[in-house]
């Protein structure tokens, strides 16, 4: 019985690190744009953020380490270097993120109050939270999540049984492709590495079992919180198109969302609607912050000092740039996230499958390739061009900023192919 609780209470100390502020707000517009291809739109965006997420807890399981493990074996220097990206995007995006959608969404509807006050606020208390991490996993697992859980699914329910019976028909050519790359802005790919290690480190602290049976731990864990990210997103996409009949066409992500909890929940909705909203964007900004300080403070010999000053960084950005509007910083992630998210996402696969099929020639090769070929996707937003988008329309799936798939799937075929006819070339 005591295993089960544990499961539970690391799965849904989980679920909450990943859901945070675009997990609420992306969902329910997504569902409101896709209209009757709702389905569709949702299949893509459980791809990228579920599916690969919960793998990349499984392969945290499997390598009982940091992430710095996942690409030690294209090289450590690679590995050093996609680390400090990881958690240089973390602190710069999705963190302070969570504070400007905490202000737009749960302060701004109730008190006329600057965003920079609440991102202040906001940010001293993930530094306090950070500062016991210890009792992080309990606090996460035992109180916030399933109050999270519980406002949601109600608002969930009443949407899908008090919908208008009017759907506004697509505004996606291609439902699926939307969905998989909206799951991009999630970051629940990246959380995946950086929360994972908090993870371990957090069970570590307080659990002195045998490695198997942490790894079973955190591999239940992961299933429980998948299972919960994936009902609550489907339900949130679902009522985005049930009532988009019922929101004009230039409505914000923020706005939908807050007029879904009124329609469902009457008044008190908004007001339970902020609740969750802060809770869910709290724990994600602990959570990065937390792995954060946890990375630097192993390269540093667990020095204690070294994580209270990043514990101290990460808070004075999150102030800073979360006081900013929730659709710049939305706008401003997308390149950071089309060069950084294909090599997320390789990283896991190769962590994942056994080791026969993931030698050091196959990570070093696939992970080049999906670098170069993420590269075009992050250039056209950048620095848009007849010239470039020439060269991505050869590319396969490069219209659809998906262009690294199969260069990175053929690299990973042929390789695997010539290592086994020459197996001295695997190390």
């Amino acid at each position: 019985m005591n295993k089960t609780k544990d499961v539970f209470i690391t799965g849904f100390a989980l679920f909450s690190m990943f859901f945070g502020a675009g997990n609420l707000i992306l969902p329910p517009f997504l569902g409101f744009k896709a209209g009757e291809t709702w389905l569709m739109v949702t299949i893509g965006f459980v791809i990228t953020a579920v599916i690969i997420p919960i793998l990349g807890i499984v392969a945290h399981a499997k390598l009982q380490g940091t992430m710095y493990d996942f690409g030690k074996k294209v090289s450590p220097v690679f590995s050093v270097i996609y680390c400090f990206t990881v958690y240089g995007i973390c602190l710069l995006l999705p963190g302070p993120r969570t504070a400007s959608v905490t202000h737009e969404m749960a302060i701004a509807p109730f008190f006329n109050t600057s965003s920079l006050l609440t991102s202040t606020i906001y940010f001293i208390l993930v530094f306090i939270f950070v500062m016991n991490r210890s009792q992080v996993l309990d606090l996460l697992g035992k109180y916030l999540t399933p109050i999270i859980i519980i406002i949601l699914l109600a608002i969930i329910g009443i949407a899908v049984f008090s919908a208008p019976g009017v759907v506004q028909p697509t505004h996606f050519n291609t439902p699926l492709v939307d969905g998989i790359l909206e799951g991009y802005q999630t970051f629940d790919a990246i959380a995946a590495m950086v929360v994972g290690a908090v993870l371990i480190i957090s069970i570590n602290l307080k659990n002195s079992s045998p490695t198997a049976d942490k790894q079973r731990l955190i591999f239940k864990a992961g299933l429980v919180a998948g299972v919960g990210l994936f009902i609550i997103y489907t339900g949130l996409v679902l009522i985005g198109s049930l009532h988009n009949s019922e929101f004009p066409e230039d409505v914000s992500r923020s706005a939908l969302l807050l007029g879904l909890g009124t329609k469902t929940l009457g008044t008190a909705g908004t007001s339970l609607l902020s609740i969750l909203i802060a809770l869910a964007c709290f724990t994600t900004a602990v959570g990065i912050v937390t792995g954060t300080a946890d990375y630097l403070k192993g390269l540093f010999h667990n020095s204690k000092t070294v994580y209270t000053i990043t514990a101290i960084i990460g808070s004075v950005l999150g102030i800073v740039i979360g006081q900013f509007d929730v659709k710049f910083i939305i706008d401003v992630a997308i390149p950071a996230l089309m060069f950084i998210y294909p090599i997320t996402i390789i990283l896991i696969l190769l962590n994942v499958i056994p080791e026969n099929w993931a030698s050091v020639l196959v990570f070093r090769g696939t992970v080049i390739t999906a670098f170069i070929f993420s590269i075009p996707d992050f250039l056209k937003i950048l620095m848009p061009s007849e010239g470039l988008n020439a060269i991505i329309d050869t590319i396969p799936l490069g219209h659809y900023n998906l262009g690294w798939i199969f260069p990175s799937l053929i690299t990973f075929v042929l390789l695997n192919l010539y290592t086994r006819f020459n197996p001295s070339t695997a190390s």
